[in-house]
């Protein structure tokens, strides 16, 4: 996630950065005050205890701001990233967001600040009274903002400087030179985006023949679990002595094995953009040991896509490759192994499915049509993650 924080004085122009910030890169907006005048305008009893302490030119207390923020940050847990404006706006909030982004697997990328003297904020904020009619936009009540901005919300740069995460950005000039200069100093900062595709469907539903396409036309790094086990039982290894009677009957290997083919597979491609998984995971507990392997390295599925294929086309597919003597597999050439194939599916990777359809992360394609339709809809599908992602 590409989570940033716009940081400046009242009057630096956050709000105007923000908005072509968001256009760019797509994030989750969580502005305080926004989100606070909103509820002032509502009437409700958060905005009523608000609004008092805005009038004034006060900070609203932590106790408000954190339930303002945790509810905005569980609405939006898929979210590509979030854009603070307004948070933090002391150390003690600082900390806060640490724990609140960490509920997330995820923290601060980076803090921006808008550096702007005091003499040219005040003409702009009393520039924006006469045409905004905000209260807290009168004399008495900037001079009391820019004060609190020195006294509790200036050290919160200090909080961030020892973290490597802050940075200062001359926010006078013209508003698009000003924005470049952001973007240049993000784009050469911000973490690099994995996507990473789980490709689930029965058996014969063409995944391992789409797979590999997939990832050559988008970049990515085909893993199949199934591929590389029977690599090793190919070569005789000791792996392979172990896979082979599971494979043979079409039954799920133990864990153990897949993991350790995955993660050599990953760090053997440390420059990749991602990866497709084919074969993996099967199970619930192997849907976590996935988030495990790609937590370790900084990555996560950024989507899952299910080859939709009907039961008695799925028999037909088997059946018929397993009278194909260079394609047929083992478990293709009785019925009975093809039917366990099917149940050993239906019992164990159907419920995979609904596990990342609860995250929203899930897309189906029909897997009925012939080879060209089938991938044209799934690198459809693709290229719209990879646009999700950056």
């Amino acid at each position: 996630m590409l989570n940033i924080a716009l940081f400046g004085p009242p009057g630096a122009g956050k709000g105007t950065q923000s908005k072509k910030l968001l256009d760019k890169y797509h994030l989750t907006y969580i502005s305080t005050g926004e989100i606070l005048r909103s509820e002032i305008d509502a009437n409700s009893d958060l905005g009523q205890e608000a609004k008092s302490i805005i009038e004034a030119g006060g900070l609203v207390p932590d106790e408000l701001v954190v339930q303002i923020i945790e509810n905005k940050i569980q609405e939006n847990k898929n979210a590509r990233g979030i854009l603070f404006d307004g948070f933090p706006r002391t150390v003690v909030q600082a900390y806060i967001l640490d724990g609140l982004l960490l509920k997330l697997n995820t923290s601060l990328q980076m803090m921006i600040s808008l550096d702007v003297p005091e003499n040219e904020l005040v003409d702009r904020l009393l520039l924006r009274s006469a045409t905004s009619g905000r209260s807290d936009d009168n004399l008495d009540v900037i001079k009391v903002r820019l004060q609190e901005y020195e006294e509790k919300t200036k050290p919160v740069a200090s909080y961030y400087e020892d973290q490597s995460k802050y940075h200062k950005v001359n926010g006078v000039g013209n508003m698009d030179d000003i924005f470049e200069d952001i973007v240049k100093y993000i784009e050469k900062n911000k973490k690099k985006e994995f996507t990473n595709i789980v490709l689930l469907g029965k058996p014969g539903a063409g995944k391992g023949t789409q797979g590999q396409l997939l990832a050559d036309k988008h970049n990515l790094v085909y893993i199949s679990t199934g591929k590389l086990m029977r690599e090793e039982i190919k070569n005789n290894t000791e792996t392979g002595k172990i896979a082979k009677p599971y494979m043979d009957k079409g039954e799920i290997v133990p864990d153990i094995i897949p993991i350790k083919l995955i993660a050599d597979k990953i760090k053997a491609n440390p420059k990749a953009n991602g990866f497709i998984f084919k074969g993996f995971p099967r199970t619930i507990v192997q849907a976590y040991i996935l988030d495990g392997l790609l937590q370790r390295v900084g990555m996560k599925v950024s989507n899952m896509i299910e080859l939709k294929l009907g039961t008695l086309d799925a028999i037909k597919r088997l059946s018929s490759r397993g009278q194909n003597a260079n394609k047929a597999r083992p478990y293709d050439k009785s019925t009975e192994l093809i039917i366990n194939r099917l149940e050993q599916y239906s019992e164990k990777t159907e419920p995979v499915v609904d596990f990342y359809h609860k995250q929203g992360k899930y897309s189906k394609i029909n897997a009925d049509g012939n080879q060209k339709q089938v991938f044209n809809k799934l690198s459809d599908e693709i290229a719209d993650t990879l646009r999700r992602n950056f």
